[in-house]
Order: structure tokens, then C-alpha cells, then sequence
């Protein structure tokens, strides 16, 4: 391969946790034509967070080479619900719901992708005009048995837990929209490899080319544990304010950090981060400086650099005591009209999971209003007090408190 095509590969293996028939990927990059690469979104909810950006920013990469980046709405197969990792049948959504979350879905993409260079489909296009002896036919093409080799089918079967049968077609559905739009590669998570190899089967079958599959990491979350997900409360969506990108990006975990750089980042490329990491492990670089810069971006990514800028400082004055914590956004906390004792009101904030943490957090003096320690858990704050409330050095919230109006 050419100089060029060796740098490509690197750059499309950044991060990836299987890429497979790589031989055949070198191929078609060294012959220079632009490949097709798709990768499928099911709108099955309204809003998109930074674990489903570790797809859109392999696909930016790809455009970046040249290629085309086919991002496909599974507004078909949205209906379907995807089974992978799934321990019980999916509850379907409607049409209407479908088209909903497929609109929030393209106005977000492109803070990401280039909008000039992605193609939007949506798998309807094909589906829609399929016969039932079409839907019977695609059926055929798989065994029960085959089926039953996915790990999540698997143990569902083992647990005589139900698989309805039109999950059995959800691989199959996914696999043919390889075929419809004739893919050169298919990006997804690790859960849906079984999905992606099935679209290798079908073009095959169909006489064309098959697929490269490429499979990244799912991205784990806040907590350091599981995968980023809403359900999890673990989650940085990619519409919150700047602030918020930035504070929850300043709490995870400085191991965590490092894959967050390699899944996540432009700007801090395989090198710099290897070099950054070495400064860190040598003590000659505080970790705080490389996720500052890790948030930087995400808000630049999603707002812009003066918003950014903005929630930097912001962040900067409720940490460390200096500057101008007005910047930061005000959150209004509805509260009865006799008000609220200070751990009710840190929870109701969103700074502590529960009024026994924010009252241990009183008791070990951790707990502050606009800068000054609280350590009277009785003081009460009522409708029409505006102020910054703090927990540690890293959980805030300037907050106006309002009556609220259900009494």
C-alpha cells in the first residue's frame, strides 16, 4: 500500500474494536475509489448522547478521507426494535413516533457529520414496496438454528424467555440494507456484530462485494462502569448546555479519560495522546489540564467555541473560588412557598442522589452557598433566593429558587 492508503488505515483503526477482513479494506483503499460506508440509527429515542457520537465520529473520519458516509435512518426497522442485548421482546413504536425521533435525529447528526458530504436514507425506501412473498423470501435465506448462535437469542432461549418472530427478523432486515444501498463497509457497536456479518451473507448472496465490517467500543458512561445510556442516568447528550458538557466531562474518572480521547476526540490525535499520557504517568502534567482540553472541545463540538469558552470559565470560578461564577447558567428550583431545608434543595438541584448524602456531605463541611460552608442542616432556603450551591469542588449549580405553583 501507498504511503497515503497506510495512513488511512490508521486512522480508520483509531479506536476500533474488531476490523474485520481488513485485507480487503486495503484493497479497496489502495484502488482509490471513494467507498460507500453506511452505518444504521434506529430513532427508538428523541435525543442523541456522546455514546452514539463514537459511530458518527468514525463516519466523520471516513468522510474526511474522501468517502461517501451513508448515515440510514431505520424508520423500517425502528418499528421492528432492535433485539441485540435485549432480555425481553422490545415494545415497537408507532409511525408516528418513529418520524418524531427521526427528525431530532438529523437536526443533531450534523454537529458531527459534514452535512454536504452524508447521504440520509431511510430504509422504508426499500421496505416499503416489499411484498410479503419479498419479506418471505428474505426469511428464507437464514436458519432458526443460525438464529440461535446470537449470544442475547441464546440465553433467552435457554431461559424459555419468548423471542417473537419478527425479531428473528431484525438480522436480516439490517443485513439487507447493506444490500439496497450496496456497501462498501458497515460501522456499529460491538452488540451488533452478528447484524453486521449478516449484511457480509446477504451481499454475497446477491451477488455483490461484501461488506468490511468495522465494530467500536460501546463508550462507558459517567459512572466508570456501564455503557453510556440514558436509562443510566450516566449519559452527556449532545443538546445539553455547555456547561453541563463540560462539568459532567470534568468528573469522569482520569483512566476513563484516555479512551474518552481515543473514541471522542479530533483535535488530540494517536501520537499526541501517547505523549500526553507519558507526561501524566512522568508527573510533569496535571490529568485535570488533558480533560479540560477533552471538554473544551465536546462543547465547542456541540455549541460553539464562545459558548465553550464561556462554560470553561464558568467552571473555572465554581472550582476554584475565582472569577465570575454569573457565567454559569441559571437553574430554576421549584420549592414550597415555606421553602426547603439545604439537603432536600441540593438534591432537588441535581447536586446529591439523595437528602442522606447531601446531609453526610453537611456533616463532613463539604457543603457550600455562594462560597461559604453550610453545616446546619436545618437552615432553609424559600422562593426568591439565588445563589451558588456546591458540593466538593466539583459539584454545582447556581440556582433561583420559585414557588411552586402545585402548592
Amino acid at each position: 500500500m501507498s504511503q497515503n492508503s497506510d495512513q488511512a488505515l490508521e486512522l480508520i483503526a483509531r479506536g476500533t474494536d474488531e476490523l474485520l477482513k481488513r485485507e480487503e479494506l486495503e484493497a479497496r483503499l489502495a484502488a482509490g475509489r471513494p467507498l460507500r460506508v453506511k452505518a444504521g440509527f434506529d430513532p427508538t429515542a428523541p435525543d442523541l448522547h456522546l455514546g452514539h457520537t463514537v459511530l458518527l465520529n468514525k463516519l466523520r473520519q471516513f468522510q474526511e478521507l474522501g468517502h461517501t458516509v451513508i448515515f440510514l435512518i431505520g424508520d423500517f426497522t425502528g418499528m421492528i426494535g432492535d433485539p441485540s442485548g435485549k432480555s425481553a421482546t422490545r415494545k415497537p413504536l408507532s409511525r408516528e413516533e418513529v418520524l418524531a425521533n427521526a427528525q431530532t435525529y438529523r437536526d443533531q447528526v450534523f454537529k458531527v457529520l459534514d452535512e454536504g458530504r452524508t447521504e440520509v436514507r431511510f430504509n422504508s425506501e426499500w421496505f416499503g414496496r416489499m411484498s410479503a412473498a419479498d419479506m418471505i423470501r428474505l426469511a428464507g435465506q437464514h436458519t432458526v438454528a443460525r438464529m440461535l448462535e446470537r449470544d442475547d437469542f441464546a440465553r433467552r432461549y435457554a431461559a424459555q424467555q419468548p423471542i417473537a418472530i419478527h425479531e428473528f427478523l431484525y438480522p436480516l432486515v439490517q443485513g439487507y440494507d447493506s444490500v439496497a444501498l450496496e456497501a462498501d463497509v458497515e460501522c456499529g457497536g460491538t452488540d451488533q456484530k452478528f447484524n453486521l456479518l449478516m449484511g457480509r451473507g446477504l451481499q454475497e448472496h446477491h451477488g455483490q462485494k461484501p461488506q468490511i465490517v468495522l465494530t467500536m467500543p460501546l463508550l462507558v458512561g459517567l459512572d466508570g462502569v456501564n455503557k453510556m445510556s440514558k436509562s443510566l442516568g450516566n449519559y452527556i447528550g449532545v443538546t445539553e448546555p455547555a456547561i453541563d458538557i463540560v462539568n459532567k466531562t470534568m468528573k469522569i474518572g482520569d483512566g476513563l479519560m484516555w479512551d474518552w480521547i481515543e473514541l471522542l476526540s479530533f483535535d488530540i490525535g494517536i501520537d499526541e495522546a501517547a505523549k500526553l499520557g507519558a507526561e501524566v504517568a512522568a508527573g510533569t502534567l496535571n490529568p485535570r489540564e488533558v480533560k479540560l482540553r477533552l471538554a473544551r472541545e465536546l462543547a465547542t463540538r456541540f455549541h460553539d467555541a464562545p459558548a465553550a469558552e464561556a462554560a470553561i470559565a464558568g467552571w473555572h470560578a465554581a472550582v476554584t473560588g475565582q472569577g465570575d461564577t454569573s457565567l454559569l447558567p441559571l437553574q430554576e428550583v421549584a420549592v414550597p412557598a415555606e421553602g426547603l431545608r439545604i439537603a432536600a434543595l441540593l438534591t432537588a438541584a441535581g447536586i446529591t442522589p439523595s437528602n442522606s448524602e447531601a446531609n453526610r456531605k453537611l456533616k463532613e463541611r463539604a457543603v457550600k452557598v455562594d462560597g461559604a460552608v453550610v453545616e446546619d442542616s436545618t437552615t432553609v432556603f424559600a422562593p426568591g433566593f439565588e445563589g451558588m450551591l456546591q458540593v466538593g469542588k466539583r459539584n454545582f449549580a447556581r440556582v433561583r429558587l420559585v414557588a411552586d405553583a402545585r402548592g
